[in-house]
C-alpha cells in the first residue's frame, strides 16, 4: 500500500500546535466510547497524554523507511502484549485517533488527508497485531522480577539487580521496559547493564529525572525484596554478530550501563577496544570500581576518562577533542550510549572527521525531530525518563 508521509506529516504538524488539548481529546473520546479500555491505562494520565504525539511523530518519520518501520512495528506489537492489548482494541483506538485529527486539523482536514490516515493506521495496526500473534504461546508477555541487590552511588542514581521469575533472554546492548507498583501501568525503558549471567539476574542503572514517575520510584522508594514487572527485551544497539573489528565505545552518564554490558560480551571474544567514558563532572563517574576492574582484568581494553567541568556541553566538547586527537577510527565498530546530544554529536564527528563508515556506528535511535524541524514538547518530556539515548520505545498511546 502506497502511503503519503508528506501529507500525514503536514496534518500532524497542524494538530501538534495544540498537542496537549488534542491528546486530552483523544483519550476522552476513547474512554467515552470504550469505557472498558480505561483499565488498561494508568490512573494518572498526564504523562500518558504527552506520549501520544511522540509516538505518532516516530511512526510518521519512519514511513519514509519501510524496512525500519516494519521492524519498529513488529517490536511494538510484541511489546504491547504486556499491556494486555487484544486485536479488537485496535479499531477503537483508530476511530478515536481519526476523530481527534479531524477535530484539530480544522479546515485542513480533507478527504485525501482522511484517506491517508486511515490507510496508515491500517498498516500500523495490522503489523502490530500480526507481530503479537506470531509470538510463540510459551513466551511471556511480561516477567515478574524481585530486587535482590540495591546500591546508591549518588543521591539521584541507583543500581538495581533484579532476579526475573523465568529465564530472561537478551543480547547485550538491548533494553527492557519496567513497571513499578509505585506507578501502576506506567512503563518506562532502561538499558540492561550486564551481559547474560549464569544466575539469570539483570542489572539496571537508573537516574532520577524531574517528574519521572518510574525513575523517582526506583531511586527513592524501591528496596530489596520488592517486586517489579519487566517487559520483553527490545532494541538493536548491539554489536554486529561475529565481527572481530577493533571496537570504539563512547559512553556518558548512565549510558555506561549499556556499554558495560557490551564490554562484558567482548570479554568472551576479546578484541582491541577503546572506551571513552564521559561525565558532567568528576562525581558523575559513579561506577568507577567496575570500570577499573574491567580495565585491570582485560589488557585488550583501554579506558579514557573524560571529566566534565560542570558547564553545559563541556563534557561533550572534551569528549570530541579526546576522540579527534587520536586521528582516524576507520575500520572500527563503534558503540555509543549516553545523553542524546552527546550521541548525536559524536556520531556526526566520527563520520565527518574520523573516517568511520556510518553502518559501523551502533547506538539507540535518537529523539525524533518533528515534521516542522523542531523537537516536540511531548517527545521531550517523554525522553526525560532517562538520560540514555532514545530508542524504539515509543508506545502507541498505551
Amino acid at each position: 500500500m502506497a502511503l503519503d508521509p508528506a501529507l500525514l506529516c503536514a496534518s500532524l504538524s497542524v494538530v501538534e500546535r495544540r498537542a496537549n488539548q488534542a491528546s486530552a481529546y483523544f483519550y476522552a473520546h476513547l474512554f467515552a466510547n470504550n469505557p472498558d479500555l480505561r483499565s488498561l491505562f494508568p490512573v494518572e494520565m498526564a504523562e500518558q497524554q504527552d506520549r501520544l504525539f511522540a509516538a505518532l511523530t516516530q511512526l510518521v518519520v519512519l514511513l519514509d523507511a519501510p524496512e525500519r518501520l516494519d521492524a519498529y512495528l513488529a517490536a511494538l506489537g510484541r511489546d504491547h502484549r504486556k499491556f494486555e492489548v487484544r486485536p479488537e482494541h485496535y479499531p477503537a483506538v483508530g476511530a478515536s485517533l481519526l476523530a481527534t485529527l479531524r477535530e484539530f486539523c480544522g479546515n485542513t482536514w480533507t478527504p485525501a488527508v482522511e484517506k491517508a490516515w486511515t490507510e496508515a493506521y491500517s498498516v500500523i495496526s495490522q503489523a502490530m497485531i500480526g507481530a503479537a500473534a506470531a509470538v510463540p504461546p510459551a513466551t511471556p508477555a511480561w516477567w515478574d522480577a524481585r530486587v535482590v541487590e540495591r546500591r546508591q552511588p549518588l543521591s539521584d542514581l541507583v543500581i538495581l539487580t533484579l532476579a526475573p521469575d523465568r529465564p530472561y533472554i537478551f543480547v547485550p546492548g538491548q533494553y527492557l521496559t519496567l513497571c513499578s507498583p509505585h506507578a501502576p501501568r506506567v512503563w518506562r525503558p532502561f538499558s540492561i547493564a550486564n551481559a547474560p549471567r549464569p544466575d539469570g539476574t539483570v542489572e539496571l542503572h537508573v537516574r532520577k529525572v524531574p517528574e519521572g514517575l518510574v525513575s523517582t520510584a526506583l531511586v527513592d522508594a524501591t528496596h530489596v525484596g520488592e517486586a517489579l514487572r519487566l517487559g520483553p527485551p527490545l532494541g538493536d544497539a548491539v554489536l554486529p554478530p561475529g565481527s572481530q573489528r577493533p571496537l570504539l565505545a563512547v559512553a556518558g552518564g548512565t549510558g555506561w550501563g549499556q556499554t558495560k554490558a557490551v564490554l562484558e560480551q567482548v570479554a568472551c571474544a576479546p578484541r582491541r577496544t577503546t572506551l571513552f567514558l564521559g561525565g558532567r563532572c568528576g562525581v558523575d563517574h559513579y561506577d568507577l570500581a567496575a570500570v577499573r576492574l574491567l580495565a585491570e582484568r582485560h589488557p585488550w581494553l583501554e579506558v579514557v576518562l573524560i571529566p566534565g567541568q560542570g558547564a553545559p556541553g563541556s563534557a561533550v566538547r572534551m569528549m570530541q577533542t579526546a576522540i579527534t586527537d587520536r586521528g582516524s577510527w576507520a575500520g572500527h565498530d563503534v558503540h555509543l550510549s549516553g545523553p542524546p546530544d552527546m550521541v548525536r554529536e559524536v556520531a556526526g564527528l566520527l563520520r565527518s572527521r574520523c573516517d568511520v563508515a556510518g553502518e559501523l556506528i551502533r547506538h539507540d535511535p535518537l529523539p525524533t525531530t518533528f515534521c516542522r524541524s523542531r523537537p516536540t514538547n511531548s517527545a521531550d518530556r517523554f525522553l526525560m525518563e532517562r538520560d540514555v539515548c532514545w530508542i524504539n520505545r515509543t508506545e502507541l498511546g498505551m
